[in-house]
């Protein structure tokens, strides 16, 4: 095992002193990790009761350490040489300083990280962290409404496994220090006032929006899960077919995506109540959430995968329903796809661009002359805007309609060019077609 560093510690056994390493870390402008069952000199010894352990130490952390650090550190098991051990991965904390509930805020009872080492906070830091804290965070605003439903949560909840109690609004920090709703229980409530938009524009920029949809005005878990199954639709795959093998290649890696729509929905900053957004372009999709990188966290560390959730509410429920798997994973899982020029920082937005790709694009041209039928080209070329199908098939000259069906809107929808203005009643009387990106790039190559 490598070293200890500023940013992990070891110890061979959980010890009394875990508060004070975990508040050390929360301090820490990077957060950091302690592994249990690794000596000092990183001989990796192994856990005798794992399970028994790993709830002391998340009960210790919940309860032990000021301001409530839940929503900011994991507990894993990670077997490393044969053996098990814990690891507890802390984020840094934004309500700085963090100290132990028996000590208070003072020196006994906030440390720092320095070096490799978990030491004593001077008063003078202490003063001005505390100067510097948060005091605007969710879970300190009243919510706007008292008279709140969470029969989504629940649900969201019982589906993994969980069950809320009748305690569940404290358990999870829905409350402010008054006992009233907070502004979290607000976004995770059945009925609420925040709504998150999904745009499409015809072309590279912001001038003909094509689609406007609104997804929100209920609980924030159910609208982020409405948003990823739009995008999952508008992503489509794009088949080549060869002698030998059918390869396919989506528009945008999802998991990246997932990731980021993930990222822009827990980290936005909600307290000027404006949501993030989504927006398809014929050449990319953009991600945009309010709130610039939080207070301490340099963009260097934000690639590097540190962690500093502006919400520690919110995350600490997306990670219960299984949204979130770990602490820092979400831009290090996107870089995987994407570079970093995809991300822009803006004084009070972060946007994420990530370009259609340009595999499809080349695979566009090999299938005008391999897979694509003249009647789908013809089609292609005729359709302009959102049409009908009577405008269709009198731009293509028919009069035969199911001949069109069957050789000319079916294979074209099959094959992701074009696609239905209103998908979920495919027999409406308003059914409209337009072209998808996809069929948007087949024209111009024709």
């Amino acid at each position: 095992m490598t070293p200890e560093t500023n940013r992990i510690e070891y110890k061979r056994q959980l010890t009394d002193d875990l508060e004070k390493e975990a508040i050390a870390f929360l301090n820490y402008k990077e957060g950091g990790v302690i592994y249990i069952g690794i000596d000092k000199k990183g001989n990796v010894v192994g856990i005798p009761d794992i399970d028994g352990d790993m709830l002391k130490i998340k009960d210790r952390l919940k309860n032990n350490i000021m301001p409530s650090c839940m929503g900011l550190f994991d507990v894993a098991v990670k077997n490393i040489d044969s053996k098990d051990v814990i690891k507890i991965t802390l984020a840094s904390g934004v309500e700085k300083p963090y100290y132990t509930k028996k000590q208070g805020m003072s020196e006994k009872g906030c440390y720092i990280r320095i070096g490799s080492a978990s030491e004593p906070m001077p008063t003078k830091q202490i003063e001005y962290l505390f100067s510097k804290r948060v005091r605007n965070s969710l879970g300190r605003i009243q919510s706007p409404r008292q008279d709140l439903s969470f029969e989504q949560l629940k649900i969201y909840y019982e589906a993994v496994g969980k069950t809320l109690n009748s305690q569940f609004a404290k358990n999870l920090e829905l409350l402010t220090d008054e006992e009233k709703f907070n502004y979290v229980a607000y976004l995770m409530a059945d009925v609420n006032g925040m709504s998150m938009k999904v745009a499409k524009y015809n072309g590279k920029d912001r001038v003909n929006l094509s689609e406007n949809y609104e997804y929100g005005y209920c609980s924030l878990v159910k609208a982020t899960k409405q948003i990823l199954d739009k995008v999952e639709l508008e992503n489509k795959t794009f088949a080549k077919i060869t002698p030998k093998e059918r390869m396919e290649t989506r528009l945008w890696d999802m998991i990246a995506l997932r990731e980021a729509i993930i990222n822009a929905c827990v980290h936005n900053d909600y307290t000027r109540e404006v949501p993030p957004k989504v927006e398809f372009f014929d050449d990319r999709i953009e991600i945009t959430s309010y709130g610039g990188l939080p207070d301490g966290l340099s963009e260097e560390d934000f690639f590097e995968g540190v962690s500093m959730p502006r919400n520690k509410e919110i995350m600490r429920i997306f990670k219960d329903l299984e949204l979130v798997e770990h602490l820092g994973s979400g831009v290090p899982r996107i870089l995987q796809s994407y570079g970093r020029e995809c991300f822009r920082f803006l004084d009070n937005f972060i946007r994420m661009s990530f370009p259609a790709s340009e595999q499809i694009t080349e695979q566009v041209t090999e299938q005008v002359t391999e897979q694509v039928t003249e009647q789908v080209t013809e089609l292609i070329r005729v359709l302009n805007s959102e049409m009908d199908r009577k405008e269709i098939q009198n731009k293509l000259g028919l009069s035969h309609r199911e001949n069109f069906r069957a050789n000319y809107l079916k294979p074209a929808l099959e094959q992701g060019f074009i696609e239905m203005t209103i998908p979920e009643k495919p027999n409406s009387s308003l059914q409209k077609y337009r072209l998808t990106i996809l069929g948007k790039q087949l024209k111009n190559k024709l």
